[in-house]
């Protein structure tokens, strides 16, 4: 039977969308070994290092994008990992994709798999989208600006793979040529990116 703190607590993650952080908990006055029973009984799940959720919580989708980003607070999902968020290739991310500005520090996460990519802090904060889920907040890239970050990263990423995701972008309307060549123009690859998104117009 769970007691009085137990329930609080587990009433406290069903209002935080199903996963919490340490941190989180301890600021909301709860003590540890409530937390550590609870884990024990199978009522929550630790993901990873300071990091919980309710055994019975499985977000929509995207489950790996909000892990990823609770554990960076400066993490912004980039390239492949945006890419196939927003529909515009069929590369399967083999692992979480994120953004951080030079300089800041790259957060040990074992679950799930991450890569830091270090953008300068023009780069980093240019075209950032706020999307919500299960509760919960992730910031990525907008079709345009990945684009943009893509050509960046072409030699990784394939210009074959750009190329799709423009056609695919501008035929679905998530993006326009003009948008993303401002954004080329934020990353320093205007004058590589210019004459493709010239010949798919």
């Amino acid at each position: 039977m769970n007691s009085k703190k137990e329930i609080e607590i587990i009433n406290y993650f069903k209002e935080s969308g199903g996963v919490l952080r340490h941190s989180d908990i301890e600021k909301k006055g709860f003590h540890h070994q409530s937390l550590s029973s609870l884990h024990k009984k199978g009522r929550i799940e630790k993901i990873n290092r300071g990091l919980y959720k309710l055994k019975e919580y499985e977000p929509d989708n995207n489950l790996e994008l909000v892990y990823a980003s609770m554990q960076s607070a400066k993490g912004v999902v980039c390239l492949i990992s945006a890419l196939y968020f927003h529909e515009i290739t069929d590369e399967i991310p083999s692992e979480v994709q994120m953004a951080i500005p030079k300089g800041s520090r790259r957060n040990l996460i074992t679950y799930p798999k991450v890569r830091f990519y270090n953008f300068s802090k023009e780069t980093w904060a240019a075209g950032i989208e706020e999307i919500e889920e299960s509760g919960h907040t992730f910031r990525i890239y907008s079709a345009a600006k990945t684009i943009a970050d893509c050509f960046k990263f072409r030699s990784q990423i394939g210009v074959d793979v750009i190329i799709d995701a423009i056609k695919r972008s501008i035929r679905e309307k998530k993006a326009d040529p003009l948008e993303i060549y401002k954004y080329t123009e934020i990353c320093r690859v205007d004058k590589i990116a210019r004459p493709i998104l010239e010949a798919l117009i």
